[in-house]
């Protein structure tokens, strides 16, 4: 079976075919910039050689069908015909309270999805979007819904509940939501088949730390708590992005600049984070080569940025009544030692014992970075959202 993963973003395309017979990638790659000139598409082929091709996009009917012409190309396509593809996941970003799982996409759940659009209207009309190209293109083909908010429907009324007039929630729908569930669900279980454990007997906090960053407490596979809130800008530091601030300061700093609503969510979305405090970049990277230098506020941003995830985890420790595994997942979770070192550092009391040595030489693989002796596993577990989505989509048909 061929399975077809599409990511569609507002002005981006990403996507990735699998043969799920052995669960490979046949080929993957994005579209960039669609709508704005300039557009272009990276295809990166199973044998790992990249390609970066020049076209017009003008909207996404042409970036998917772009896509799909490359599938077939015979000198870079994987598949001699659009009748090899058997059906198309999509990453669908808010479901509200709407979806506790993924679903076949019929025209009844896309007009239930698309009521969900004030809550995510950057994210999901261009989800709706890939949906509708490809039915256009081809109107036969399954398509499945998988959603960001979907793992995290588990969570208990008292911990997704705001402590504001209860009348905003029932008319609103204002609450916590939690996002990045697809990578929680797919790393806390993963981590678990790594270490022999039974997920449903196991008490997993999942750290996914990117230029995004979230963590969830998975309690039994089932998530119970998570930091990300009705949008993706509550919880822990993110690159751009505040996490979480006082609400009374939120309008402090609004009467004071003279923002507008526009304008106080651009500032702690896009100008905030370890931006914001370092004044260097939003990439980790750069930040780890700044702090090796001695800058003084990439150190100061790395501090918080560090603590405020190790405050998660105890937090999340408390609420399961203990934890099991704690994975760290996500480009800078992956691939960032000093980071992982800093966060687990005072957590000994919780028994986390972290083999500095181990980590240090941890990057992008599956690998427990913890002393045999620890009580508390620690482990990195690269992410496969797209593999999540390819998985549901196969087990719906």
């Amino acid at each position: 079976m061929k399975i077809l993963v599409l990511n569609c973003g507002s002005s981006s395309i990403k996507y990735a075919l699998y043969n799920m017979d052995d669960k490979s990638v046949m080929t993957s790659g994005g579209a960039e910039r669609v709508g704005l000139d300039g557009a272009f598409v990276k295809v990166k082929l199973a044998n790992g050689e990249k390609r970066k091709l020049m076209h017009d996009i003008p909207e996404h009917t042409e970036g998917v069908k772009f896509i799909f012409s490359l599938l077939t190309d015979p000198e870079i396509g994987v598949i001699k015909n659009l009748n090899e593809i058997d059906a198309v996941g999509h990453r669908m970003v808010h479901g509200g309270e709407k979806f506790s799982k993924s679903v076949l996409l019929t025209e009844e759940v896309l007009k239930t999805f698309e009521a969900c659009s004030d809550l995510a209207p950057l994210h999901n009309p261009a989800n709706l979007k890939g949906v509708r190209a490809v039915a256009e293109l081809m109107p036969k083909l399954p398509q499945v819904g998988v959603f960001d908010t979907a793992f995290h429907q588990t969570m208990p009324d008292y911990a997704y509940l705001y402590a504001i007039p209860y009348e905003l929630y029932e008319k609103y729908g204002i609450r916590r939501y939690g996002f990045h569930g697809t990578s929680h669900r797919y790393v806390s279980a993963r981590a678990c088949e790594f270490l022999g454990l039974k997920p449903e007997e196991t008490k997993v906090i999942t750290c996914h730390i990117g230029n995004g960053g979230s963590c969830a407490a998975v309690l039994n596979g089932k998530c119970v708590d998570t930091t990300m809130g009705l949008t993706p800008l509550e919880g822990v530091m993110m690159g751009t992005r505040s996490g979480d601030i006082d609400g009374g300061a939120v309008s402090f700093i609004q009467k004071k600049l003279g923002l507008d609503a526009d304008g106080i969510s651009n500032l702690l979305n896009k100008k905030s984070g370890i931006l914001g405090v370092t004044g260097i970049s939003s990439d980790m990277r750069e930040i780890e080569d700044a702090v090796a230098a001695g800058d003084k506020k990439a150190i100061l941003g790395l501090e918080m940025y560090n603590y405020r995830i190790k405050k998660y985890i105890g937090a999340y420790a408390a609420a399961m009544g203990g934890v099991d595994v704690i994975v760290f997942t996500a480009g800078t979770g992956e691939n960032m030692d000093i980071m992982r070192s800093g966060v687990c550092k005072g957590l000994e009391f919780l028994g986390i014992e972290l083999d500095e040595e181990v980590n240090k030489t941890t990057r992008g693989k599956e690998q427990i970075i913890s002393k045999p002796n620890s009580r508390v596993k620690v482990v990195v577990i690269p992410t496969d959202e797209e593999l999540m989505i390819a998985s549901d989509t196969m087990a719906l048909l």
